[in-house]
């Protein structure tokens, strides 16, 4: 039996006994017993604290009887409620339940975090990333088994649930969230936790997997922002490698070097970031060693100046396009703001 449901049994059965001892010394008792006296008796012989009695039972056989019944009742009680809690704590139990506890209070503390739904191969890839590039996310997945597989790879914050309930979503801080990753196992299981989560944050990203072609623009109505497909992305990937092997060599390199750790990745300036007004120049005297301000795309338009020039002026609104490691890029987005 489940050590949790062994604790809640003992506790069940320990009331049961307790109702049994009031009754049962009022019954053998007589009229001479009260209530509270009864209730004594039964906690004086459940503790094994050796009171006196309330009352004689000497020349009470029924009673003397139902007293000795009882004792021997009272120690397999309490043998068996030490031998389940004892269990529930080695067992793990308890602090299991301690750890979720502090894991949901950090999930509720996060903001503008990513959360994964599911735990597939392409989710495995997705979450190694989130890690790498050292961004907040929280993985959503029904399948204990899967979530163990992750655990082993390294600590995360989890929720085991369905992501198509409200509940859950909920749990995992959608509100608050930047975006929301889908790689369930069907695209009718994606395409149905999208409109469940553009319904609960129509602010919140949404990117889903897509397996097959005419879902994509399916799920686009439903309220996600990209559809990725794996066939496709698989299909580019083998004729790249074919074609122009060079580029994808360098390509991996970037990703897969656990050193460095270089990334193409977006800055958005704000308004207040310290560094609107500044120069492209400028910009790029304070990070030479470790970022390359590739592209910016202007502010209000879907124009994408490349190279950008020296003396053009950083505005807000604008989105610098980069490339750097993990650290740098973390610590540009805090001073952008």
């Amino acid at each position: 039996m489940h050590s949790k449901k062994r604790v809640l049994l003992s506790v069940l059965i320990f009331l049961a006994v307790f109702l049994v001892g009031i009754v049962g010394f009022r019954h053998f008792g007589g009229t001479g017993w009260s209530f509270l006296d009864s209730m004594y008796m039964t906690v004086i012989t459940m503790s094994t604290v050796g009171y006196e009695e309330v009352l004689d039972i000497s020349a009470n056989p029924g009673a003397r009887v139902f007293a000795m019944v009882f004792i021997l009742l009272c120690l397999g009680t309490v043998a068996f409620g030490i031998s389940s809690i004892t269990a529930f704590i080695v067992e793990g139990e308890l602090k299991n339940i301690l750890w979720k506890n502090k894991m949901e209070k950090a999930i509720n503390k996060l903001r503008d975090h990513f959360i994964v739904c599911g735990a597939d191969e392409t989710a495995q890839t997705i979450i190694q990333e989130l890690r790498l590039i050292k961004k907040p996310f929280v993985v959503i997945e029904p399948d204990r088994d899967k979530i163990e597989k992750l655990l082993s790879q390294g600590e995360l914050l989890y929720i085991q649930g369905d992501p198509s309930e409200d509940e859950t979503l909920t749990r995992a801080n959608i509100r608050s969230a930047r975006g929301i990753i889908l790689s369930l196992p069907s695209d009718q299981e994606n395409l149905y936790v999208t409109l469940t989560a553009r319904e609960m944050n129509p602010a919140v990203r949404i990117v889903t997997k897509g397996l097959e072609d005419r879902s994509a623009r399916k799920m686009t109505k439903a309220g996600a922002d990209a559809v990725v497909s794996p066939p496709f992305i698989g299909g580019m990937r083998m004729v790249s490698e074919m074609v122009r092997p060079a580029v994808v060599t360098f390509l991996d390199m970037m990703l897969r070097d656990r050193e460095k750790a270089l990334r193409f990745e977006e800055l958005p300036i704000v308004e207040g970031s310290a560094y609107a007004g500044q120069t492209i120049a400028r910009c790029r005297m304070d990070h030479k060693k470790d970022t390359l301000i590739v592209a910016v795309r202007e502010a209000g338009s879907e124009n994408y100046i490349f190279p950008p020039p020296d003396d053009r002026v950083i505005e807000p609104g604008d989105i610098l396009v980069l490339i750097g490691n993990a650290d740098t890029l973390q610590k540009m987005e805090h001073r952008s703001g």
